[in-house]
């Protein structure tokens, strides 16, 4: 009898175990992905319906959010408080180690934003299965969307972590946004984690790189991070140029505001 007692209360507390989801701790690079996906497509058309037919945009770009939970909670909270932001582009580094809770912590923090945001992927998103995880997460690592008459062009640029063992950056793509809407856009941005000649960037292609994106109607401006400092940089002396934002440590973004003529930049702190 003691037996037959001990046998179900075992079985008893192996379900109970394995129901109570909250009890397992999955593996650390495990792609198990609890809550909202497939972020960016979502907020993409939230982007392009909000700024369709303005034909001013101002945007946030930042970056590097990594470890730094509280500023960037902070930082939410300070952009919610403004009236005046048609949406916060992330350039990329939401984790520090690829690891599957760093990009739901971020996800969780970010998704308190009133404005619609999007993330590119960087360098240290690729550790381990951190990229498996930015997919189902973010989405793809190269997209774009549209803003009022301006293009937004999204790239992977990270191309140490995958050891040049793919097209990064992708020409292919780069070369299909060239005309993929054409009619629906006048002006251009790139953005991108790491510039070229960074020590992520696959320099060798740097300036076949910037001879693509010189392609795109009435290019304005790239914007970039990884190198946790505010950069204003002509990379290839050829008026174009290279934006850089801090890491969000630093309690820092960079306000864009793109009008019919020109553009403007602030450094702003919280």
């Amino acid at each position: 009898m003691r037996l037959k007692i001990n046998t179900i209360a075992l079985v008893a507390a192996s379900c109970f175990l394995l129901g109570s989801c909250d009890l397992i701790e999955y593996h650390p690079y495990d792609v198990r992905i609890t809550g909202e996906t497939d972020i960016n497509a979502k907020n993409i058309k939230r982007i392009e319906d909000s700024c369709k037919d303005k034909n001013t945009i101002r945007f946030v770009s930042m970056g590097d959010t990594q470890r730094w939970h509280d500023e960037t909670e902070d930082f939410v909270k300070h952009i919610n408080k403004r009236n005046d932001i048609d949406f916060v582009l992330h350039g990329g580094d939401v984790s520090d180690f690829g690891l599957t809770k760093e990009f739901l912590w971020q996800r969780d923090i970010l998704n308190k934003l009133t404005v619609p945001y999007v993330v590119l992927i960087g360098n240290h998103d690729c550790v381990g299965t951190g990229e498996d995880v930015y997919r189902k997460v973010f989405g793809e690592t190269n997209f774009s969307f549209i803003a009022g008459d301006v293009k937004f062009v999204c790239l992977n640029t990270n191309a140490m972590e995958f050891d040049y063992s793919r097209p990064i950056p992708d020409f292919d793509f780069i070369e299909m946004e060239l005309t993929n809407l054409k009619d629906e856009f006048s002006k251009t941005v790139i953005s991108m984690h790491a510039s070229p000649y960074s020590d992520v960037f696959n320099n060798n292609s740097a300036k076949p790189f910037q001879y693509y994106v010189r392609q795109f109607p009435d290019l304005q401006f790239c914007t970039v991070a990884h190198d946790h400092n505010v950069t204003v940089t002509d990379l290839f002396d050829d008026g174009i140029i290279y934006y850089g934002s801090t890491n969000i440590k630093d309690r820092c973004y960079l306000l864009f505001t793109i009008t019919p003529d020109s553009y403007e930049y602030e450094v702003l702190y919280y």
